[in-house]
């Protein structure tokens, strides 16, 4: 049976799913939620940061060494271990959205 939670408390639920790695089924069951209140509330939260811009996160850099002269090519590791290439010059705003997808 799914425990009642009050709509100010969605919010963060939304957000927990959202930082949680689980499939929504999971956190649902393992909170003991609704999943279509679950998904409801996810979609609501996804939606209102499309409103808004998202504040972009600044994560550490390390230089591990000295690129050559003739080498013009940024290589981005993600937390997960993915690793992106892109041109010297890329768009800044496109390397962070895919980053951040990435990153979800």
């Amino acid at each position: 049976m799914a425990k009642q939670v009050e709509k100010p408390e969605w919010s963060r639920i939304a957000e927990a799913f959202e930082a949680s790695g689980q499939t929504q089924r999971e956190f649902a069951l393992a909170r003991g939620v609704r999943l279509s209140t679950l998904q409801s509330w996810v979609y609501r939260r996804r939606r209102a940061g499309e409103a808004r811009a998202e504040a972009v996160r600044l994560l550490p850099v390390q230089v591990a060494t000295a690129p050559a002269a003739s080498e013009s090519v940024l290589e981005v590791v993600a937390a997960n271990g993915v690793r992106l290439r892109f041109a010297v010059g890329a768009d800044v705003d496109y390397v962070a959205r895919l980053v951040a997808a990435l990153g979800r």
